[in-house]
């Protein structure tokens, strides 16, 4: 009897783990999405790339400007509405720049296992924050920590929202350097390639390494753009 109840339970183990397998790489997919259009690379020949800058605005944001500023970058900066409303003058700052300004939710949760509700609240409260920077241009969306299952691509999808990933992460450890961004990004990087740092928390090491991360990829032939000039071409 205990033999057949072992036996007989073996299927379901299977599709249980088989299940929890595919809804982890359903939910952490970069080119894939249930809904709605999901970038993480534009296909071309052209040395184009995209700088995008996750988190914030924190009191970073006049620093991460002045590198942008001197090295004549535009990047898009993926926000969070809460800290939108914290720091108003630094959204601003960003949009008078001339950057282009993303949609990261307002509180960076984790936007699994969600209502709808919440996806509505979490990302149009923080279209509202971009919105009063004076920022003009279209909002594209990127979810915090790349996480999305079913609720966020359907909002996303009717809102003919885009989903924007990336395809070079290099200081996504936890000791990244400066030397090992700079090695990673030129490592990773290609033709249409959408580059993620972080900036505004934590380690240094991401701003550090943006100018030297520029000038070798200016010398190798490649110009920088913001996310919907990339995916124009």
């Amino acid at each position: 009897m205990l033999r057949r109840l072992l036996f007989g339970s073996v299927p379901v183990l299977v599709v249980v783990m088989l299940l929890g397998v595919g809804t982890y790489y359903l939910m952490n997919a970069r080119t894939f999405q249930l809904g709605g259009h999901v970038v993480s690379r534009v296909h071309t020949d052209e040395k184009v790339v995209a700088l995008t800058l996750d988190d914030g605005p924190t009191d970073r944001a006049p620093e991460v400007l002045k590198v942008l500023a001197d090295a004549q970058v535009s990047a898009t900066f993926y926000l969070n509405g809460r800290d939108l409303a914290a720091h108003p003058e630094y959204g601003q700052a960003i949009a008078a720049a001339g950057h282009e300004i993303g949609n990261h939710t307002y509180s960076h949760r984790r936007m699994v296992f969600v209502t709808p509700g919440t996806v509505r609240d979490e990302v149009e409260r923080t279209d509202a924050e971009i919105m009063k920077t004076g920022y003009v241009g279209p909002i594209t969306f990127r979810p915090p920590y790349g996480k999305k299952l079913v609720m966020l691509p359907h909002y996303l999808g009717e809102h003919d929202r885009v989903t924007v990933m990336w395809d070079v992460e290099p200081d996504s450890g936890k000791d990244a350097t400066a030397d090992g961004v700079v090695a990673g990004t030129l490592d990773k990087v290609r033709p249409g390639s959408i580059i993620l740092l972080h900036v505004m928390h934590g380690s240094t090491a991401a701003l550090a390494a943006i100018p030297r991360i520029i000038a070798e990829l200016r010398s190798a032939g490649y110009r920088f753009v913001t996310v919907s000039d990339l995916m124009s071409r």
